[in-house]
């Protein structure tokens, strides 16, 4: 065989410049990552500061409504002070999650109702409150927790850390089940996409329940929850990777870590976060999983349908995203004289498929 048969077989090696700059391109993603991740957690959590925090004092009398509101003229945006009537309602409004802590005046035993599974930080700082009204009164605050956190989540925090699991679980299986599987049809990727739900779901409730122990009844209420959630994330990663292709796990990585971990309520609710943190909690995924399942277990399901609802809104809008993915592909397609061979296909798609899941659990 001629040397000039040998030279057309041999594979072109690229430049150093062509290498240098394919590394450069893909840094743009780790780096965006970065600074994406230094925004959200420092915007939402480096400062604390509270504002509208639902405090009350029990009783009627004009000395105590005297009382509210002079601590409300001291605090002034800080706190949102309200009476109430008597301890029972005001553990009553506590354990509805109307109240994150109710003030019981007293000479010598003033009391600071607070249920600690609502949210431990809100506790703290309703705490640090009264303790100091308290002091001007010359008498120690005795807390007193209405809520029973499950033996394996003292903090009630453990939650959060469970929404955390199921999100890279779920958002690092859409690079996967994506650019892996980029040869089939978007309907039996959206299959998978569900059955790679129901186990990171199991996987999550197996973790929190006999596991860790964080959840110790209604495992079949959480894992429900867990599935809802887990299963919105991978319906629209899947349906979004169709239209943002390898920045889909940055896109991701926007919604479901960036604005959803710091907007959960996990471990700072609205009332100690910025306005912009404090709004996106009222209707994204991560706040209706972390406060669905808090209702659920604390607080005998109050309010925990209107998180559910939002759950169920995230796994429409996936399912709506998908429809849309499919006629995107349909209209793109190319005819069959013009596709590429399967396994060239393939074997793009899984060198692919490893950098978009080395990125996403890279977090």
């Amino acid at each position: 065989m001629s040397t000039h048969r040998l030279a057309e077989k041999r594979p072109a090696v690229p430049s150093t410049r062509h290498t240098v700059r394919h590394v450069v391109i893909l840094l743009i993603t780790p780096l965006l990552m970065c600074l994406g991740m230094g925004m959200a957690y420092l915007g939402a959590f480096h400062a604390p500061i509270a504002h509208g925090l639902k405090v009350a004092v029990v009783g009627t009398a004009p000395r105590y409504q005297v009382l509210a509101q002079t601590i409300k003229d001291r605090a002034g945006d800080a706190l949102d002070v309200t009476t109430v009537p008597s301890r029972a309602a005001a553990q009553r409004q506590i354990m509805d999650r109307d109240l994150v802590g109710a003030y019981v005046p007293s000479a010598r035993h003033p009391e600071l109702l607070v249920a600690k599974a609502n949210s431990d930080t809100s506790a703290t700082a309703a705490q640090a409150v009264f303790t100091t009204v308290a002091g001007k009164q010359g008498a120690p605050l005795h807390v007193t927790d209405l809520s029973r956190l499950s033996s394996g989540d003292p903090t009630g925090q453990g939650l959060f850390f469970l929404l955390v699991a199921l999100s890279i679980g779920s958002y690092a299986s859409v690079a996967a089940i994506s650019a892996g599987g980029a040869t089939l049809r978007i309907g039996i990727r959206a299959l998978i996409g569900l059955a790679t739900a129901l186990v990171v779901s199991v996987i999550g409730t197996v973790l929190a329940g006999p596991v860790f122990h964080i959840a110790d009844h209604h495992l079949l209420g959480l894992w429900g929850m867990a599935l809802l959630y887990s299963a919105g994330i991978l319906t629209i990663g899947i349906a979004l990777h169709t239209f943002l292709k390898r920045w889909t796990t940055l896109g991701l990585m926007v919604l479901f870590v960036m604005l959803n971990f710091t907007s959960s309520g996990g471990i700072f609710q609205p009332a100690l976060q910025n306005g912009f943190f404090g709004s996106l909690h009222a209707f994204w995924n991560g706040a209706g999983f972390v406060e669905g399942a808090r209702s659920l277990f604390y607080f005998d399901s109050a309010d925990s349908a209107g998180h559910i609802l939002t759950l169920v809104l995230w796994l429409v809008a996936g399912v709506l995203l998908m429809a849309a993915a499919a006629m995107a592909e349909r209209r793109t397609a190319p005819a069959p004289a013009d596709a590429p061979p399967a396994r060239e296909e393939q074997d793009a798609a899984d060198e692919a498929a490893e950098e978009e899941t080395g990125a996403a659990v890279a977090v």
